[in-house]
């Protein structure tokens, strides 16, 4: 290819470096623009080859970025952003709008995804487009309308309001918990996510029974961690406010009434440096709305 008269590699090799950046899977960003896994592989490696450079190291389930991968991702996503923007504004529909919204991926996963069919027919002028964040610095490059974080709420995110504060109970599949001898649950496996504490010995003092609860498995995702819960291999403390759609389709059962709530929470938020239009207000009022509200069966 000729750089002398072009600059900048091929907007499709971008796009497709982005998407296969987000899902850290080429196989699921072939599902997401429609193309095969092969044809995902071809211009990854075009544009590493254009670039003179590795943008991923090959796993072998899964890719990741390397120094110079991630060093690039947010001036590609920023480009694609202001490429979105600049279309829809002149061009689109005026009663179409583009959201974008950027939230944690068990958010997206559990809270958001079963309500997305709710909030395309009560604002069908919008278009929400979702990110994953796996890292704070993603909310950064990627410059949302609306974010959802987890913290204790800081100022210098933007104007944010407290959807619901985390709450943690023990929670495992129905066939589970038919199979458990006893209340003490020592014959089942007993599951954590990766990190400084657990919440189990804190969830154990809030019981008040003198219990004691030492987890043998850890998980580096809920995602993961859900998945060998469901499939009925051990228990954990989980989310009750993100669980609510499992509860009620007998997915996942509690095994007790007892909650640990933590201090932290998830925050809606809206940036500072940029004006908010009535349809993205209309959305973050019916977000906030919707806190403790049940789906329907």
């Amino acid at each position: 290819m000729d750089r002398s008269s072009h600059h900048l590699p091929p907007l499709d090799w971008l796009r497709t470096f982005e998407a296969a950046a987000r899902h850290e899977k080429f196989s699921a960003a072939a599902q997401e623009l429609n193309l095969t896994q092969a044809a995902v592989s071809q211009q990854i490696r075009k544009l590493e080859a254009w670039l003179g450079v590795a943008l991923f190291n090959r796993l072998p389930r899964s890719v990741e970025l390397t120094l110079q991968g991630d060093a690039y991702l947010p001036h590609v996503r920023q480009a694609i952003d202001i490429l979105n923007r600049g279309t829809g504004d002149l061009f689109a529909s005026k009663n179409v709008r583009q959201v974008t919204i950027a939230a944690p991926a068990s958010y997206n996963g559990l809270w958001l995804a079963p309500r997305i069919g709710m909030i395309r027919e009560m604002f069908p002028h919008i278009h929400p487009h979702i990110f994953s964040i796996h890292r704070n610095a993603d909310y950064e490059s990627i410059k949302a309308d609306l974010e959802i974080r987890f913290g204790l709420g800081d100022r210098d995110w933007g104007d944010g309001s407290l959807l619901f504060k985390e709450v943690l109970s023990p929670v495992c599949s129905a066939g589970l918990q038919k199979s458990l001898r006893s209340d003490h649950w020592s014959d089942a496996q007993i599951f954590a996510l990766t990190g400084l504490r657990s919440g189990w010995a804190e969830w154990c003092a809030q019981e008040g029974r003198g219990r004691h609860i030492d987890p043998n498995v850890r998980f580096d995702s809920l995602a993961t961690a859900l998945e060998a819960v469901g499939a009925g291999a051990g228990i954990l403390l989980a989310s009750v406010p993100l669980l609510t759609g499992k509860f009620l389709r007998g997915e996942l059962v509690r095994l007790s009434e007892v909650e640990l709530e933590m201090a932290e929470g998830y925050w809606l938020v809206k940036p500072r440096d940029r004006r908010v239009d009535p349809g993205v207000e209309a959305l973050c009022e019916y977000l906030e709305a919707q806190t403790g509200v049940e789906l329907s069966d």
